[in-house]
């Protein structure tokens, strides 16, 4: 449909929008572990209680979220209003989270667990409208593609800011002071973070909306949800990305630098994550176009897994081991540009089975799922620290075997359960159908 085609300035505000929110949240997925206990001196196994259980309270703040923007009617629209409104708590907060005060252990970490909440709270208002966004810009699977491909590039490149130039940065800002870096870099990341989020405000526009009212029984409303095929694959499978996703993220600058002995490797490992995002934001979508979105994804999946898999062979050539690191990096982020457009996918299905949209409760449900994906991944690692006595000035065989092991096991495990799950997707070959089905009842109710 002719409406549904989008500017080059609206798909651009659109991919600024994810890098508004993620780049604060890459760079406390990346090093907030790091800088807890290596920097501040707080002990693995607290932190990542605090990891853990300020992530687990989202699964009750993500569905309010989701629910409170399908019953939001209101002058910004349904989504834009929390774009205005949470760029500027959002920007503080992340300055706070990296400015820890000098007090007591204990409160040291009560005060971390009050910013990461206040962090991830602030995420889900920021997120969770940001998603249901898309289903009501277009209609139009090629343009949620596109879409989807800008999103990955602000994705890839909050990647890139919030992993490869911190260190750099920390040491640019505090020298051999790492704990003033830390806090220039925050405050650094909150400005860019502040005007990205404005200007997905500013540009992009809701075309499509949900019709029914926005007075819905909400129990109702997530029994439908959980009998909504698509968005069970969709949950299933960004759960089991984000378990890898936050080991990964967390892991890594200790597998660099204790298991490799090559800490350089840091700011090339992380920010093969985005680089390939940033790849596969051009290559995603004409492949997963003439694929399908289930076998294309199902195929990347099974691949990354066995690069994985013989991945520790590689350890003694540095050339082997990044060539075989950065093609996996690049077969899963394919996933997450299908990700991107299947989570838009899903509303037209729930229309499709239900007769109603409901955007925000289905974009809260997915939002659910990376944040209890981050949490497990995250909280695991810590846990694992904790459990084999890890110590930063004296780290044990022991402990450095168990950091390799968890790195390549973990992955190899839920990029195969991860391609399981994907081969699930129904929607190929059925959007047309959908499509007409839904335009049917549109003029049957008109009538």
């Amino acid at each position: 449909m002719a409406t549904d085609r989008l500017s080059f300035a609206e798909r651009l505000s659109y991919g600024l929008g994810d890098m508004g929110t993620s780049l604060a949240y890459n760079m406390a997925s990346g090093f907030l572990l790091f800088y807890y206990t290596n920097v501040v001196g707080l002990p693995a196994a607290g932190v990542g209680t605090v990891f853990l259980i300020a992530r687990l309270l989202d699964a009750v703040i993500d569905v309010v979220v989701g629910i409170a923007v399908d019953k939001t009617r209101s002058r910004w629209g349904r989504t834009r209003g929390y774009f205005l409104f949470t760029a500027l708590p959002y920007a503080l907060v992340t300055v706070a989270l990296f400015h820890v005060p000098a007090w007591s252990e204990g409160a040291q970490l009560a005060y971390a667990f009050v910013t990461f909440k206040a962090l991830g709270i602030l995420m889900s208002v920021q997120a969770i409208p940001y998603t249901a966004l898309m289903p009501m810009m277009t209609l139009d699977t090629a343009e949620r593609l596109k879409l989807s491909g800008m999103r990955s590039v602000g994705t890839s490149i909050s990647v890139v800011l919030g992993t490869a130039a911190v260190l750099p940065l920390v040491g640019l800002f505090g020298g051999t002071d790492q704990q003033r870096g830390f806090q220039s870099v925050a405050v650094l990341f909150a400005a860019i973070g502040f005007v990205c989020t404005v200007a997905l405000y500013r540009f992009c526009r809701e075309r499509f909306e949900d019709s029914s009212s926005p007075d819905f029984a909400i129990l109702p409303a997530v029994r439908e949800m959980l009998r909504n095929r698509a968005w069970l694959v969709v949950f299933a499978s960004c759960l089991l990305y984000f378990i890898r996703f936050g080991l990964m993220m967390s892991a890594t600058a200790y597998f660099a630098i204790e298991v490799l002995k090559k800490p350089w490797m840091i700011s090339i490992m992380l920010p093969a994550v985005s680089g390939m995002l940033l790849l596969s934001s051009f290559v995603a979508p004409p492949i997963l176009a003439r694929t399908g979105i289930k076998r294309g994804s199902a195929f990347v999946l099974a691949l990354a897994a066995a690069i994985f898999a013989v991945l520790p062979l590689a350890e003694g050539s540095v050339p082997a081991f990044l060539a075989l690191y950065i093609a996996a990096c690049l077969a899963t982020s394919i996933t997450i540009t299908a990700a991107f457009a299947m989570i838009a996918e899903t509303v037209d299905y729930h229309e499709w089975k239900f007769g109603t949209r409901r955007e925000g409760l289905l974009s809260a449900g997915i939002s659910l799922s990376t944040k209890l994906g981050m949490a497990i991944g995250t909280a695991g690692f810590a846990f694992m620290l904790g459990a084999v006595g890890y110590a930063p000035d004296a780290v044990s065989e022991t402990a450095r075997e168990a950091i390799r092991w968890t790195y390549y096991g973990s992955a190899v495990v839920l990029l195969a359960l991860q391609t399981v799950v994907v081969l699930l997707w129904p929607m190929d070959g059925l959007h047309e159908t959908i499509r007409n089905d839904i335009a049917a009842k549109g003029l049957a109710a008109a009538e």
